[in-house]
């Protein structure tokens, strides 16, 4: 889609038990996957703990970026639950209960939606509600921040709802690839130059290097990820330098 920016994508997972091992993180994977599928990438995640202070300062400091962020974890009502306080006090809003979700958890829980399940629908002042098909309880969104339960079964058809609904105009805008070949008994120092002159060349792809030692000597995977448009000219320009270093290589794929 051309002249359409594309957009970072980013992921905060809160929770001490993801930390602690209690519990295994399944989000990063599902998140990376879901992306793919529609031609995103991720480009930044980071795991918190339930530590309001911290929680806050993240989210004060994401928030004045243009990346779109998801954030697992953390919203629901419970003592350990800092999410939604940390979200108003990062956008510096009060939290007040949303109309949309006080209908929402109405409708399905009648009058026992109070005391307790109600709580669920205060969020941030001027947020907008993400629908949860699973029990109807939703998440909320600030700006591009959208903020999701902890539990995969409620938080992924909500992900997914979010991706095909507000940002289905940045599905594959730009098809980015990943190329690369297998450099002998090279070590990075002597590449070091060489991803340095690539990075100059092409400052829209990102260079990368995997050494990995084996029992017969060590080699390299030097690889390039950018837009599928000029991958083909990048790549060259890196094996076109490992020749002029005069070292072998193959490539990792035919």
């Amino acid at each position: 889609m051309p002249g359409l920016a594309k957009k970072n994508f980013g992921a905060l997972i809160i929770g001490d038990e993801i930390l602690s091992g209690k519990r295994k993180d399944k989000h990063f994977e599902k998140l990376v996957s879901f992306l793919k599928i529609r031609g995103l990438e991720l480009s930044w995640s980071m795991y918190l703990p339930d530590d309001p202070g911290l929680i806050t300062g993240t989210l004060k400091s994401t928030m004045k970026r243009e990346d779109v962020i998801f954030t697992f974890g953390g919203i629901g009502a419970t003592p350990d639950d800092h999410t939604r306080q940390c979200a108003a006090d990062a956008a510096g809003v009060p939290l007040e209960l949303h109309p949309d979700a006080k209908k929402e958890i109405e409708e399905v829980f009648g009058k026992e939606a109070y005391p307790n399940r109600i709580l669920m629908g205060i969020f941030p002042k001027n947020s907008t509600i993400i629908p949860n098909p699973y029990n109807k309880i939703p998440g909320f969104s600030i700006g591009s921040h959208h903020f999701l339960p902890g539990f995969p079964i409620m938080a992924w058809p909500m992900l997914e709802w979010i991706l095909d609904n507000l940002y289905q105009n940045q599905h594959f805008v730009e098809t980015s690839v990943s190329d690369s070949i297998i450099v002998e008994d090279a070590g990075e120092s002597q590449l070091l130059n060489l991803m340095g002159e690539f990075e100059k060349e092409y400052p829209n792809y990102k260079v990368f290097s995997l050494p990995t030692l084996t029992h017969t000597g060590r080699r390299i995977e030097l690889g390039i990820k950018g837009p599928a448009s000029n991958a083909k000219s990048a790549l060259n320009f890196i094996k076109n330098g490992v020749d002029h270093l005069r070292f072998k290589w193959q490539p990792t794929r035919e």
